[in-house]
């Protein structure tokens, strides 16, 4: 049965990979460590990538902290233990060209001295300009790996994704959603080993996919009317990962690395007052498929 340093160090394994792929289709950028020291127990290795070719910021993040439960967190996870031990990996990227989309992994494990342990994470896609194809693509690559561990796992790791990155003061989804899941432990049907085995394999899928869509659409040309719509739609990002995103709220409430935890924040983002697209426009097309419960595997 894997035990959190065997985990922790798969995570720090996945971070070099990912950092290293990431490299080599931007071309020109190159990431930055930065170690750190959480104060409460624990630390870790922040990687951000800035004015790369392709990538204008992006943050692959690793963590291994352990410490006290605030009340506070201990009740929201209605949990008994005092001290908690939590590792994981959380990536954003944010690129220059509007045809490329965001991207965001999460894969993270967390215990409690009481003997309660879980795995959860999840990837997502935030294109500015939705791309039935791309989404389709991505869509099913998700699927075929959920499919080889349980073939439930798709619908229901999806339904959680719709409901989790979802914009309630706007009523839309923050993109063309994912997988998302938490909690994951031991169940009547599988257990810690496969569990992490999905999460790993997870965390594999990141680099074949996202090197794609960087490849696919790095060059495309774009207006300055498009790079707008960029801006606005990074705001959206903001707004969801300051207000709802529960990664954010878990290292605020513990003491976190501040520069770490807002890592997911794009170099620039804007708003308008009361902005609407035009009718007809691709700004309005894309904004119509952010809702929830899209089959995407059957739009490209």
């Amino acid at each position: 049965m894997p035990q959190k340093q065997e985990i922790a160090d798969w995570f720090r394994t996945l971070q070099k990979e990912i950092c290293t792929a990431l490299e080599k289709e931007d071309g020109k950028g190159k990431f930055k460590e930065d170690s750190w020291d959480r104060p409460g127990g624990g630390g870790g290795h922040t990687r951000v990538l800035t004015g790369g070719d392709v990538i204008e910021k992006g943050g692959v993040n690793f963590s291994a902290v352990h410490g006290e439960l605030p009340e506070n967190i201990k009740q929201a996870l209605d949990v008994k233990g005092s001290n908690f031990y939590a590792t994981g990996i959380s990536i954003v990227i944010h690129p220059y060209n509007p045809h490329v989309p965001i991207i965001h992994m999460n894969t993270r494990y967390f215990e409690i001295d009481d003997g309660t342990y879980w795995f959860g994470g999840g990837i997502d896609l935030t294109p500015h300009y939705v791309n039935s194809k791309q989404a389709a693509h991505f869509h099913k690559s998700i699927k075929s790996v959920c499919d080889r561990h349980d073939k439930t796992y798709y619908p229901r790791h999806k339904k959680t994704a719709d409901e989790y990155f979802f914009i309630k003061h706007r009523n839309e989804t923050r993109g063309v959603g994912g997988i998302f899941f938490d909690r994951m432990t031991n169940s009547p049907t599988t257990d810690k080993k496969a569990v992490f085995n999905y999460v790993k394999d997870v965390g594999k899928l990141f680099a074949p996919v996202y090197t794609r869509y960087m490849a696919d659409s790095k060059d495309k040309p774009f207006t300055d009317k498009q790079k707008k719509w960029q801006l606005l739609r990074r705001g959206r990002y903001v707004e969801f990962n300051l207000v709802y995103d529960k990664g954010t709220k878990f290292g605020l409430h513990t003491s976190g690395r501040i520069e770490s935890i807002l890592m997911s924040l794009p170099k620039m983002a804007s708003w308008e007052y009361d902005f609407n697209p035009e009718p007809g426009s691709e700004e309005e097309k894309t904004l119509q498929f952010l809702r929830k419960d899209v089959d995407w595997l059957n739009l490209g």
